[in-house]
């Protein structure tokens, strides 16, 4: 019995984070896969606070094999191990290993299940079968659906370098969007001038109406390119992804108040005042409307409207409008507040 728990102990060593493989343009296909069944969809779709399974399933079980479930991190393009199972015994690693488990529904299942889904989830997995000369994978893509918002601090737009915008997205419950939530935020709408960081470390900025400041009027509507920039020189706004709210509600509360007495009121009533990206999850999720000036955590003044009319900004589309940074001592707006339950 010792010898047979530390072999198994032995399958389940966790092998160093390792670069992605890329196959080379030209290079054969992959061979078809023998033991893993191609997944019916490649791309499962969630909200934060759900739960998500990755589905992978064997059709037979080789002899000695073992199942690696990883994470393709975009910011520095390595596969983080989640967790490794020899179909008895299973190993879970990293910062997700308190959240996951696998489903194991049936003996040749080994879907991964995601509970509590957290902003940082969204990418790209890999279920690999180790097999000896005979590995294969299957990759899928969690997706959580949301909505993306540039971001730029109180002093102007273009403060923030790379790791300056990530901080800022993460301190508004948010967190830097990718390329591919920017992509989908632009066919959706989001038409914005200013250039903004992505979590890849690369710049961008997404055009509806081509004008003379944002690259002329010649050029298509498009996701217009900076490319990757120096993370710690270059400085832009940031491009921010949120998603559902997480336990909790947003509200406004009606006043006259300064900054300092916005949050007095929210923990008057045992809330606290909302961040940005709370406030554009629940005008998202929950379409909160509203057409007060509100203070947020940040300093800035805004309010969300889900059905545009002309005496609340006049503006043709659904957005979360913005005053801007006004002074804190201005007693002129009311607050929205966040209630976690």
């Amino acid at each position: 019995c010792r010898l047979l728990l530390l072999g198994s102990l032995w399958l389940l060593a966790a092998p160093p984070a390792s670069n992605i493989f890329q196959r080379p343009t030209g290079s054969p296909a992959p061979p078809r896969l023998q033991y893993l069944l191609e997944p019916l969809h490649a791309a499962v779709h969630t909200q934060r606070g759900a739960t998500a399974t990755l589905p992978c399933v064997l059709r037979a079980l080789p002899q000695n094999y073992r199942v690696k479930w990883s994470k393709v991190e975009p910011a520095n393009y390595r596969e983080n191990v989640i967790i490794i199972t020899n179909g008895l015994y299973h190993k879970n690693y990293g910062p997700l290993s308190p959240r996951v488990r696998l489903r194991h529904s049936h003996r040749y299942d080994a879907s991964l299940t995601i509970t509590d889904v957290a902003l940082e989830d969204e990418g790209r997995y890999r279920c690999q079968l180790v097999n000896g000369l005979e590995d294969e994978s299957v990759s899928l893509t969690l997706h959580l659906e949301g909505v993306v918002f540039p971001y730029q601090p109180s002093n102007g737009r273009y403060k923030f370098n790379y790791h300056e915008a990530k901080r800022a997205c993460e301190q508004q419950d948010s967190r830097l969007a990718t390329y591919q939530q920017l992509y989908k935020a632009w066919t959706e709408g989001l038409d914005w001038c200013n250039a903004g960081w992505v979590l890849d470390g690369t710049v961008h900025y997404p055009i509806i109406n081509s004008r003379e400041p944002c690259g002329g009027r010649l050029l298509l509507p498009g996701v217009r390119t900076y490319g990757a920039r120096d993370k710690q020189k270059d400085r832009f706004d940031a491009f921010c992804f949120t998603s559902a709210l997480q336990g909790g509600q947003v509200y406004f509360i009606r006043g006259h108040l300064n900054f300092k007495e916005a949050s007095q009121a929210c923990r008057n009533h045992g809330a606290t005042i909302a961040k940005v990206g709370q406030l554009y999850s629940a005008w998202k999720f929950s379409q909160l409307d509203r057409c007060d000036g509100g203070w947020l955590a940040d300093g800035s003044v805004r309010y969300p409207i889900t059905t545009p009319r002309q005496h609340c900004g006049g503006l043709p589309d659904p957005g979360v409008r913005s005053f801007g940074f006004p002074s804190k001592e201005l007693r002129t707006y009311g607050t929205y507040c966040f209630a976690g339950k």
